[in-house]
């Protein structure tokens, strides 16, 4: 069950981050046995160089891809009946250019990413990878042919670029992923959209009984951030409601005022809410800010 709640949060999450760059299709399914394709991604004809803003997964999605997001380890044979997939949708394609007597460009068909929180020295032997220069210590790829790379997220170093995708880890990796996904500015694109989408996952997690211990760490991690989240939430909503009820008041208030107003805490607002009905000009409210200094 709790493979589920991550394998549903790890599609969504992808979709929320390429969406604006292209078209994403979650659990696409593809002829012959019935299959379904995690994540199919197909970019826009006008790439946007703000690709980078999502670093190591922004380079896969400079072309058409297919991600294989795993929640455990992804063995032998799933990784075989990825790439399976990826040959499916190569034929379709194929198909597709004859009957359309066109030329199917190398470009146009996905390469494939198996996304497994970690990867163990046998298993990339056995797919005989190699690593390819210019890319990251993690990132393993196939032969060419094939299209198809695996990346093992728990090698991928800690940096900024590779956030997006250990995001996707577990324990420890996924953990120090979140964190740093906190400390992100708070106009960042993505961080709030993110942090909603691992809320989710927090809370569907706790509807859960049998968890394992990965996940019962992931939820007391969470929950602080949670809690911090929810009163900045909070705080920033009393703060644009006492600002609103003051410019209807007295027009548009100076700046500084409002920045001073920002700096307060929950309980001066609540009491600078009930007071500011008294307030007759601006004068009053300086005066009541300078004394709650």
């Amino acid at each position: 069950m709790t493979r589920f709640v991550h394998d549903e949060f790890a599609k969504d999450y992808l979709e929320e981050l390429l969406k604006p760059y292209g078209e994403v299709k979650s659990s696409s399914k593809i002829s012959g046995e019935i299959k379904e394709i995690d994540v199919l991604f197909t970019p826009s004809a006008q790439q946007s160089s703000n690709l980078e803003v999502l670093g190591l997964l922004g380079r896969f999605a400079e072309f058409p891809a297919i991600l294989e997001p795993f929640r455990n380890a992804a063995s032998a044979d799933e990784i075989c009946d990825c790439i399976q997939k990826l040959l499916e949708v190569k034929a379709l394609l194929r198909r597709d250019a004859k009957a359309n007597k066109t030329r199917l460009q190398d470009s146009d068909i996905p390469k494939l990413w198996v996304l497994s929180p970690t990867a163990s020295p046998a298993l990339l032997s056995s797919f005989n990878v190699n690593q390819k220069s210019g890319w990251l210590p993690g990132v393993y790829f196939l032969g060419d042919a094939l299209r198809t790379a695996i990346v093992a997220i728990h090698q991928l170093p800690q940096i900024p670029e590779t956030l997006w995708l250990r995001i996707l880890g577990r324990g420890s990796v996924q953990s120090q992923a979140i964190m740093e996904l906190s400390a992100l500015p708070s106009l960042h694109p993505y961080k709030q959209a993110t942090l909603e989408l691992v809320y989710n996952l927090r809370q569907n997690l706790r509807i859960n009984q049998n968890l394992e211990s990965d996940d019962r760490e992931l939820i007391m991690r969470l929950e602080p951030l949670y809690q911090q989240d929810r009163e900045k939430a909070k705080l920033e909503g009393q703060q644009d409601l006492i600002i609103r009820q003051l410019n209807r008041r007295f027009g548009e208030i100076d700046a500084s005022l409002i920045e001073r107003i920002r700096g307060l805490s929950i309980e001066q607002l609540s009491i600078l809410g009930e007071t500011l009905l008294d307030f007759s000009v601006v004068a009053d409210l300086e005066a009541w800010l300078n004394d709650e200094k």
